[in-house]
């Protein structure tokens, strides 16, 4: 009882039936550190995703504990003092040995100083991974759309500490896993069964469904954080959720939890209809990996600027810039708008870079990408410039200044533009900063 674990209740977890590792011993510490080395050492893996971290950090283990950001809250009696020294522990030994490792804290309570380095005097992980999002989005999918908040979305979205790197996500485990249902079935329900072919008409309810799914990975994407992450099919919709083969259980109380006959039916994700070209879900995929794509090329969730310019709960439009992007996502669920000024930090020629409207990602086409779109002076949404744009209803669209694109000499070579030409480094910006003293941080 006392060996690896605290003894007594202290040692049992009461919710998850698990043990509790009492991290002042020694012998933990050993078994728990080697095992984390060997495992980058054997296997060469790149890096852990801690589990459910803020249940080691807590003596209370966050269980009906509502954070408001007050420090009281994190720096007290009910934190397991030796839980976090153990994390900074793993975390400088791992980013000693290895210094390309990533190590991500799976954290709901906001801990300060989660992700600056230990020798800073922090716990020492790369990335929080930011769990608020995921539930934020079932939460808002089971109001009507007129009950959406732009303002809302954005603060679940930017609501972490100052320069703390997360990874963002639109949906987990928790929601794709049985009891749940995935975003995709959420949003269209049984008419996923007999509408996805694209030899068949659609209805509102599948066309709803995949503008939505589309902007809600992509504001994630745009604003949760410096990482994203898909969570298995979400990247095409998956209709259906994962059940593993179970019998029923029976608890402690008497209360009996109805298994599924050992069931393999939904054990398994159907990675086939992503890539069935005669079904919607084919651009729905197409979209998730233009989303990559331009990533990848413009580095907007590595960039140190980002600015809120718009949450407007009227036209329900959301506007920011990301690095050197423009965002502009309209949420209305009947009404586009044209010459629709959005504001913008630098001068010059925009130009369409992804637009979740194209047919290929299942959309109506909309907007012409050989449009230009020029900027001209003056203060607006406390911007020093802005542009004029059409905005379709349930439409996201990026805009990129030309000027950032390589020039072409010919069909074999790019060359960058010189530096004397390339519009200065944005100086980051931020909307507002978190209140540590008040505001709740995925609480």
């Amino acid at each position: 009882d006392g060996h690896y674990f605290h003894t007594g209740s202290r040692g049992h977890h009461s919710v998850w039936d698990s043990r509790l590792f009492n991290y002042g011993s020694w012998e933990v510490l050993r078994y728990l550190l080697s095992n984390a080395r060997w495992w980058l050492e054997e296997y060469k893996f790149d890096g852990y995703r801690f589990d459910g971290v803020t249940s080691m950090m807590y003596i209370h283990h966050g269980l009906q504990v509502g954070f408001t950001g007050n420090y009281n809250e994190y720096f007290g009696y009910a934190t397991d003092v030796d839980a976090v020294v153990y994390l900074m522990l793993v975390n400088d030994m791992i980013h000693g040995l290895y210094p390309e490792a990533v190590t991500i804290g799976e954290d709901v309570s906001g801990m300060p100083t989660f992700c600056i380095p230990v020798q800073d005097g922090g716990v020492g992980f790369d990335y929080r991974l930011h769990m608020a999002i995921a539930d934020k989005w079932i939460e808002i999918l089971k109001k009507r759309d007129e009950d959406w908040k732009m303002g809302e979305i954005v603060h679940t979205l930017t609501n972490r500490r100052w320069m703390e790197k997360c990874v963002a996500y639109a949906e987990s485990h928790d929601q794709a896993l049985v009891g749940d249902k995935t975003i995709a079935f959420w949003l269209m329900d049984k008419d996923m069964y007999e509408f996805m072919a694209l030899d068949r008409p659609s209805t509102a309810l599948i066309d709803r469904g995949i503008a939505l799914h589309k902007m809600i990975r992509l504001v994630t994407m745009g604003l949760g954080g410096e990482g994203y992450l898909n969570f298995m099919g979400n990247e095409f919709g998956h209709p259906e959720w994962i059940d593993f083969p179970r019998g029923d259980q029976r608890l402690p109380n008497g209360v009996v939890i109805p298994g599924n006959g050992y069931s393999y039916d939904k054990c398994r994700r159907r990675f086939d209809l992503g890539d069935a070209d005669y079904l919607r879900y084919r651009g729905m995929q197409e979209f998730d990996q233009a989303m990559q794509h331009v990533e990848e090329k413009y580095g907007f969730m590595t960039s140190e600027h980002t600015y809120i310019s718009r949450k407007d709960e009227k036209d329900r439009v959301i506007v920011f810039e990301r690095g050197n992007l423009v965002f502009v996502f309209n949420f209305h669920w009947n009404n586009s708008y044209f010459d629709y000024r959005v504001g913008c930090a630098k001068p010059g020629k925009y130009k369409i870079v992804l637009d979740s409207d194209d047919p290929l990602f299942g959309g109506f086409g909309r907007l012409d990408h050989n449009a230009e779109y020029f900027s001209f002076e003056g203060w607006y949404d406390d911007r020093p410039r802005s542009f004029m744009v059409y905005a379709p209803n349930r439409t996201a669209v990026v805009y990129a200044l030309v000027e950032d694109e390589p020039k072409v000499v010919n069909d074999l070579e790019l060359v960058e533009i010189p530096e004397t030409v390339k519009p200065a480094a944005a100086e980051p910006v931020k909307e507002s900063e978190p209140d540590e003293e008040s505001e709740p941080l995925d609480s």
